[in-house]
Parts: structure tokens; sequence; C-alpha cells
């Protein structure tokens, strides 16, 4: 049985290294086929651990971290992510965004999916003045060489938690693929919830 735990702040650098070792790991799988490094995690973590109104979410089984899920004020967040939704002239203040999650894949189907959302939707609304939550996720061609025969997108399970895709939100966002020499850029569609 899964532990679900929130925490936010300082609390947080106790488990950097873990979940470090975790994105990389689960990541690395299609379809981000990222090739990631313990230098740039560590960075990019620090932001949850420093930034007003941050959250993650951890899936424990017994003492080891199988699951983590990130959420952030979107004021909060990197230029690259914030963009979009200036040019569609939303109210920034009013949204949180889901940063991502990951687990395990032994561990999948076991109900962490869902309480990664609603955990991260609780503490949106305990923070106050919010009125939708938001992530985003990769696309990719459906004739992409690596992707796996068996494969099935996500899109079902996240309308069925309410979201909805929102295509003229797009952005890049870019990292180092399997492969690649250099980052390269990834087209990236927003997802939308009204908290309401």
């Amino acid at each position: 049985m899964l532990r679900i735990e929130r925490h936010s702040g300082p609390q947080l650098l106790t488990y950097t290294d873990d979940l470090a070792r975790l994105r990389i790991r689960v990541f690395r799988d299609w379809p981000y086929l990222y090739d990631g490094d313990m230098a740039y995690e560590s960075r990019y973590l620090k932001t949850y651990v420093e930034a007003p109104g941050s959250v993650v979410v951890l899936a424990w089984d017994g003492d080891a971290i199988v699951g983590a899920s990130t959420g952030i004020p979107l004021v909060e967040e990197t230029e690259e992510v914030r963009a979009p939704f200036e040019r569609a002239g939303h109210t920034l203040e009013d949204i949180f965004y889901l940063g991502e999650s990951v687990l395990l894949p032994q561990y999948r189907g076991q109900g962490a999916g869902v309480a990664f959302f609603e955990h991260r939707e609780d503490h949106a609304r305990s923070l106050g003045g919010f009125k939708a939550t938001c992530f985003c996720g990769v696309q990719r061609p459906d004739d992409h060489p690596a992707r796996p025969a068996d494969y099935m997108p996500l899109d079902a399970f996240w309308q069925h938690r309410g979201y909805r895709k929102q295509p003229v939100l797009s952005t890049c966002f870019s990292w180092k693929e399997i492969g690649e020499s250099a980052e390269s850029p990834k087209p990236m569609t927003f997802w939308m919830k009204s908290l309401d």
C-alpha cells in the first residue's frame, strides 16, 4: 500500500537527491526520452524548495520514494511556462501550475495518479485565490520511431480528472533527449481545469 504525503518548503531539501534520481529514471522513458543529469535536477528542484506556495506530493513504499508530483503558483514559474497565458490574456495570479508527476512503472494503477492530482488541487485551494489549475504535456508525432507499440496516452485519464486540452496555450521546453548531443526544443500543450 502506497503512502502519500504532501510537503512544502525547506523540508524538501531532505528529499532532493532521491527526487532527482526518480525524475531522471522515469522521464528517460517515452514520451520524454530525457537524458537527464543530477546537476540540472538539483537546480530545477531548488525552485520547489524556495518558491512561495509550492508543493511536492510524495508516494512512498516503505522507506523508498517511488513517485512524486509537483505544483507551484504560475507566477513563480519560468518565462516559457508563463508566456502562453500572458499572450492569451489570463491573469497569472489566478492559476496554479501542476509541474509533473513521476511514478515508477511497477506502482502504476494503484491510485497514486489520482492522489497526485487531488493533493495538488487541494493545496491550491488551501492557498486561496486560485481559480484554475493547469499542466502541460509533450506533443510527439504518432509515427515517432521511439513510440512503443502499446503506448496509451494519458489524455483520457486527464479528461476524467476534469482537464481540457487548450490548443491555443502551447510552448516549448528544451532538454537533452536520448541520442542527442545537446538540448533541443520540444513542443508542449497545456491542459486546464476550473477549481470552482
